[in-house]
């Protein structure tokens, strides 16, 4: 973010001398020396003036009364660089069209086909009320209701499915059915936010980034790859959401939305991703041992262009989940 106001002065610039304390006064010139006859000749001594009054600072005369006062040299002014057009930087959005990552902490009211919502006591204790009506449907995570009246129903399902056995993925599902008011919040300590749906576009979703849908909603399990599966932090099966509707995704930590313009870049530490409806690659940003790097995952991050949205967590559960794993054992082996 640019300061305004003063700017600061180039490096390698010149500051001009303060003003001398005291009001210094330039020493007077020599007075003529008198001509004497070749037989006399005497040299007078040169009175120096007395040092100004008032607290300032004495200075010793010069060497040489005769010669001219030293000439202070000035360094040349260097030039300031010329600015970088943001329209060069590859990647960079075009002028005017950047759109900073995007936070907030107020409620989030709105409505849906047979029901309404608020999001409340952000963004890291987040609540989700729904309200639904007579035989309005929620597909919502196991374990993610906190209370609701008793007027709604409850129905378990099972969905066998090899690709979620194999990437670890939640094979069942809890539906709601108003009428009645139903509250939910994320398994940890995150914010919820909302994807409206318009069976347009399709969203890919982290497998522990879903909470809840409305009717209308297609939940899927696509495969993203190996290279992407071992270093995004999302493993093999990303969920991929389509439809009609309202998703409602969790996060750990706060939720920061990202939008791209068409062409431009973003990169996100692998470990942060909630969703996303834009491409990615996977990079090594930082140098060091091949080995160290695939094995720990150390310097990978995603690549994403645009268009399109992000949105993001501030928090990494692998990065936590090891950390309180380090201190655990520090406290046990001290105690």
């Amino acid at each position: 973010m640019a300061f305004q106001g003063q700017h600061p002065p180039t490096q390698g610039g010149y500051y001009p001398p303060p003003p001398g304390p005291g009001g210094y006064q330039q020493p007077l010139p020599p007075p003529q020396q008198q001509q004497q006859p070749p037989q006399q000749q005497q040299q007078v001594p040169y009175s120096y003036p007395p040092p100004p009054q008032g607290g300032g600072a004495h200075f010793p005369p010069p060497p040489n009364a005769g010669s001219p006062p030293p000439v202070a040299h000035t360094p040349p002014v260097q030039s300031p660089p010329p600015p970088v057009k943001v329209e060069n930087v590859p990647g960079a959005p075009p002028p005017g069209q950047f759109v900073g990552a995007q936070a907030t902490t107020a409620d989030d009211v709105g409505t849906f086909n047979g029901g309404s919502y608020r999001i409340s006591h952000r963004d890291t204790n987040s609540v989700l009320t729904i309200q639904l009506a007579m035989g309005c449907p929620l597909t919502a995570k196991p374990g993610a209701m906190i209370a609701m009246s008793p007027t709604v129903s409850l129905k378990g399902s099972i969905k066998f499915s090899m690709k979620k056995m194999l990437a670890g993925g939640e094979m069942s599902s809890s539906t709601f059915t108003g009428p009645g008011e139903l509250l939910l919040a994320p398994s940890m300590l995150g914010d919820i936010s909302i994807l409206r749906l318009n069976g347009q576009e399709q969203w890919s979703v982290g497998k522990d980034a879903f909470l809840a849908c409305t009717q209308g909603v297609v939940k899927d399990y696509k495969n993203q790859g190996l290279s992407k599966a071992f270093f995004s932090g999302e493993g093999l099966f990303v969920y991929k959401i389509s439809g009609t509707g309202i998703l409602f995704v969790q996060s750990f930590g706060a939720i920061i939305r990202k939008d791209l313009v068409d062409g431009e870049k973003y990169i996100v530490d692998n470990g942060h991703l909630v969703s996303w409806n834009c491409k990615y690659v996977m990079e090594r940003v930082a140098s060091g041992g091949v080995l160290s790097n695939l094995s720990s995952g150390e310097g990978l991050v995603c690549k994403f262009t645009g268009p399109g949205t992000i949105y993001l967590q501030t928090r990494n559960p692998s990065a936590f989940a090891s950390w309180m794993m380090s201190n655990g054992a520090a406290s046990g082996g001290g105690a």
